[in-house]
């Protein structure tokens, strides 16, 4: 996905996410994120917004301190005007991101092509992974997210996040999981270890110790931690909407308890 394809996934998704909190009551809990309320969901949403926001807009080259993150975020909304505090901080980073320059020079945390494609594919996923929980604290199933944005943020989890030296996804003997989409191009091989993730994406699709098979949609959502432990079960296997586990899931359950992104 190019850059112009990252802000319009931003500017969609963040509308679909205000949508949704608009139906709802703001104490609804969040299934996804068991700790949160609807109304701590908008206000992280609308704080990481903001932040990510201030660095292309004013070429930033170090993380803001937390003096500098109070001054970025403002004051704290009413929970009256929370969610029009959101859908204004959501406007403002769109806009942002189709105003500043290609070239503009700022700090990324993850490897990029270009600072202006870093945040706006970070932001893209960002709130798409959020407006999923928006949906869930809704009690609903939102439009599905777009194939290449999900095989897309994917790649971004696995190639970007987890290979970190901070991830703390690791194995005291090595453990291989491939994931396979179904519905367009996107394969990926781990190897966990006690070391940082290796992720390989192309050669032959030798077998694995789980090979996790289905939609992009499906794949992009249990990869983070978006659905609940028995979804895509064996009794659902190669069903739509499913993704297909096939050998040792037990390291599902290892995935949920260490491939949280912080």
């Amino acid at each position: 996905m190019d850059i112009s394809e990252h802000i319009e996934a931003l500017r969609r998704e963040g509308a679909l996410l205000a949508d949704a909190a608009a139906r709802t009551d703001l104490d609804a809990p969040v299934p996804t994120c068991p700790d949160w309320r609807l109304g701590d969901l908008l206000r992280h949403t609308g704080h990481v917004h903001r932040w990510a926001a201030a660095y292309p807009a004013r070429g930033l080259r170090e993380p803001l301190d937390p003096e500098g993150e109070r001054a970025v975020f403002g004051p704290a909304p009413s929970d009256a005007a929370l969610l029009d505090w959101f859908r204004e901080g959501h406007a403002a980073l769109v806009d942002t991101l189709v105003k500043t320059p290609a070239d503009v020079d700022c700090w990324t945390f993850l490897p990029a092509p270009s600072p202006l494609a870093f945040w706006a594919r970070r932001q893209a996923h960002e709130t798409a992974v959020h407006r999923h929980d928006a949906d869930a604290a809704a009690g609903i199933e939102g439009p599905r997210v777009d194939t290449a944005l999900a095989l897309d943020g994917i790649d971004e989890l696995l190639r970007g996040f987890l290979v970190r030296p901070r991830s703390k996804l690791r194995s005291e003997r090595p453990r291989t999981l491939l994931v396979r989409a179904t519905d367009g191009p996107g394969l990926w091989r781990l190897t966990i270890t006690q070391e940082p993730l290796a992720v390989t994406t192309d050669g032959p699709e030798e077998p694995a110790d789980l090979t996790l098979a289905g939609p992009g949609r499906e794949l992009y959502l249990l990869l983070w931690n978006r659905l609940p432990a028995e979804h895509g079960s064996a009794q659902h296997a190669g069903s739509a909407g499913h993704v297909e586990r096939t050998g040792d899931e037990t390291l599902l359950d290892l995935w949920r308890e260490t491939a949280a992104v912080r």
